[in-house]
């Protein structure tokens, strides 16, 4: 501050970009002076349109909410037509302009879907404006294009499993998922608001240690993730029998870097003599474990996790744990019986065990 009063300099600090949720609600207003004060510590951005002649009172209930705030609702009020709604409106968005692809690699003629497009492999395999937008594109279209982008506050949080099925039982693999499917579709939905389930085709290798025993097809499922642990899913019995059965009963293999620890238990036993090797080739290269956890270890059955090469054992047993995905459950303790979700068998594969939320808990 200067002499008399002037401003000399004023210092803004600026937040995350953020979405807002607004509900308009209509009332009479004969409650008006006790809701006033009450009302206005209920919301962030809480306004009220009093039509006094009337007797009319419209409240804004209007809140700061994460940028995936669509499926937040949805989880809270176990909402399917509004997560359904939700998926629908995100096939058109990906679908109309054709993933994406443009002719040309300005971005500026955009394509249909459907059309052919032709261009180098570095344009095609990327796209969205994060690869080559500004700084403040990047933040001002984070919601839409740049999802993950740190600079979002609480930017959409998901959880991604992908799991490889071998192409000789594939087929099979699918026509369950169907079957599943078919006993309650907006299930599902969950998978597609986040694209839906991506199937990309990959080889067998003989010389990766833990690259593909024969040759596969790679299942990429996405779906929200609470960032509460001990919050149960939506619809999460039908995403857990999904995942078991793809690994047990048509003996997939997890990806290394994108599962949850209930995926990895006895996954390295499924490598043989194979693991054996690719330990030997660890310990000549990495002799100080630079590159080990005791997380890894448990994963890969060396030293104290898994007995020594052949289980694998990562799951930990506790109450809630199948919420996470740290076990398979086999007591209701181990999901929310508090919240209505109880241990139960799959639908399709029976020897699955789920945590399912009973429709009489309330």
């Amino acid at each position: 501050m200067a002499a008399c009063g002037r401003l000399d300099a004023i210092t803004l600090a600026l937040q995350p970009m953020f979405k807002r949720s607004v509900t308009f609600k209509k009332r009479d207003d004969s409650d008006l002076a006790e809701r006033v004060v009450a009302f206005s510590s209920e919301h962030e951005f809480a306004d009220i349109f009093w039509y006094p002649g009337h007797g009319l009172a419209v409240y804004r209930i209007d809140d700061r909410v994460p940028v995936n705030a669509t499926e937040g609702i949805a989880e809270a009020k176990r909402d399917d037509v509004a997560r359904c709604a939700a998926a629908a409106g995100l096939a058109t968005h990906f679908t109309t302009p054709n993933y994406g692809l443009t002719t040309t690699a300005d971005g500026l003629l955009p394509t249909v879907f459907g059309q052919t497009v032709v261009g180098y492999q570095n344009h095609i395999q990327s796209s969205g404006r994060c690869i080559n937008g500004t700084e403040d594109d990047a933040l001002l279209t984070a919601a839409a294009s740049c999802p993950w982008d740190r600079r979002v506050a609480n930017g959409i949080f998901y959880f991604q499993a992908g799991i490889t099925v071998p192409v000789s039982k594939v087929a099979g693999f699918i026509r369950d998922v169907q079957t599943l499917r078919d006993q309650n579709p907006a299930a599902l939905c969950g998978f597609e608001v986040y694209g839906g389930i991506l199937l990309r085709y990959v080889r067998s290798s003989s010389t990766a240690l833990l690259g593909k025993l024969e040759d596969s097809v790679d299942f990429d499922m996405t779906y929200y993730r609470g960032r509460d642990p001990a919050a149960p899913r939506l619809h999460e019995d039908v995403m857990e029998e999904i995942e078991q059965m793809a690994l047990r009963k048509y003996g997939g293999l997890p990806h290394w870097g994108k599962n949850r620890n209930a995926a990895f238990e006895g996954a390295i036993g499924r490598y043989g003599a194979r693991a054996g090797e690719f330990l030997k080739v660890k310990r000549r290269y990495d002799p100080d474990g630079l590159f080990s956890s005791e997380w890894s270890d448990q994963v890969l059955g060396v030293g104290g996790g898994g007995g020594g090469g052949g289980g694998g054992g990562v799951s930990v047993v506790k109450d809630g744990c199948a919420l996470e995905g740290l076990g398979v459950c086999s007591q209701d303790a181990h999901c929310a019986p508090n919240k209505g979700y109880y241990c139960e068998p799959g639908r399709v594969y029976t020897e699955a065990r789920v945590c399912r939320y009973r429709h009489d808990f309330y």
